[in-house]
């Protein structure tokens, strides 16, 4: 329902807002993506991405590409961290597209590569917007600005198109932190271990998730959670150690130790959330993933979250119009806040596939089957 005068801007390149470019621009829409980093680089992290968000990645073209870089690992194994005893083998076959886990630098590169040539502006950090009302100035600490008539904020959890809507709140530390290490395989041949291709060790009060990366299994990866009483430093994450993991994970499997004597470089994160938000859009701006509703990442479904919000923001949008917004948007949050609060509260829990327990209400979940649920129905 676009007449490709209508302007949209996205704040935020990110797994999420790199989608919704890519899926907006699909649909006719006129999108351009704003992204405060001067350049992505290949940091080392991975991330799962579900059967529900590869339904999603048909719809840019990118699902094939994705499966073809990354490892596809047939079941989630929980076990004991100190016992390895199994808790759960859960089958992740079976829910119309294929499970992946990969590196989120080569996941962000074909997301990125789905875009429009010319519509990702890097180095565009958000100083200020104003919503006129008839449209929304957007200025950037470079000195430039543009105009859009819509605004996506997809720029995490720290968003400052979330701080515009409603005001200054910083976020809440979850008394947990988070160990993140990329391991080369070759350096796991010596020893006389099974190191599976995705597998989530469980302790009494912290755990250590661990998959392959990629599709030739050369690197295999860890994030942990573990409780931390306060964080202290004022940047994104800090240098951990070998000797910090030793004795976080002290008395655990054999594996897991094998996994700490084998890394070189292992970084901390401190993990935030937020209380639910009051709403999910004001006016002409509009919030998705970690900007809306942040969540630990226990159940590997946040960046998956913003992307099928992605997905339903783009549906609705194509059901109004730009012009009619203020539906689209309402009909977005209708669509979506229940099954990302639900999300949210499972993954804060850390209990999801503990135990033995059939996934298909997140796997299995396909965003374009549903009919659009009106806002008088919610």
């Amino acid at each position: 329902m676009s007449n490709g005068k209508e302007k949209i801007a996205i704040i935020g390149a990110g797994l999420g807002g790199a989608v919704a470019g890519a899926l907006l621009q699909h649909a006719g829409f006129d999108v351009n993506v704003y992204e405060q980093a001067p350049a992505f680089s290949r940091l080392g992290a991975g991330i799962h991405m579900g059967p529900n968000v590869l339904k999603i990645f048909e719809r840019i073209g990118v699902d094939k590409k994705v499966i073809g870089i990354s490892s596809t690992p047939s079941h989630w194994f929980s076990r004991d961290g100190i016992t390895g005893e199994y808790t759960a083998r859960v089958p992740l076959e079976g829910y119309g597209q294929t499970y992946c886990t990969v590196h989120r630098g080569d996941l962000q590169a074909i997301q990125c590569d789905a875009l429009q040539p010319g519509t990702l502006h890097f180095g565009k950090k958000l100083a200020r917007l104003d919503d006129s009302g008839t449209d929304v100035l957007i200025e950037f600490e470079d000195g430039t600005s543009i105009r859009a008539d819509i605004v996506i904020g997809a720029d995490g959890i720290n968003s400052r198109v979330r701080e515009t809507l409603l005001g200054q709140e910083k976020p809440n530390y979850s008394g947990w932190v988070g160990h993140r290490a990329l391991i080369s395989s070759d350096k796991l041949k010596k020893y006389d271990l099974t190191f599976e291709d995705c597998v989530k060790w469980w302790g009494p009060d912290r755990h250590m998730m661990v998959y392959y990366t990629t599709a030739r299994r050369d690197e295999y990866y860890y994030v942990t959670g573990v409780p931390h009483p306060a964080w202290e430093f004022d940047s994104a994450f800090v240098d951990s150690s070998r000797d910090e993991m030793a004795a976080a994970f002290e008395g655990y499997h054999p594996i897991i130790q094998a996994l700490i004597e084998s890394t070189d470089g292992v970084t901390k994160w401190p993990l935030f959330n937020r209380n639910p938000l009051p709403l999910w859009s004001k006016g002409r701006l509009v919030l998705l993933g970690d900007a809306c509703h942040p969540m630990k990442p226990h159940m590997a479904q946040g960046a998956a979250m913003a992307i099928e919000d992605a997905a339903m923001l783009t549906r609705c949008l194509q059901e109004t119009g730009v012009n009619d917004f203020r539906t689209a948007f309402g009909l977005y949050e209708t669509n979506r806040r229940d099954r990302a609060t639900r999300v949210q509260s499972v993954s804060n829990a850390n209990t999801f596939l503990l135990k033995q327990e059939d996934p298909a209400w997140v796997y299995g979940y396909d965003i374009y089957a549903a009919p659009l649920k009106s806002e008088t129905a919610a």
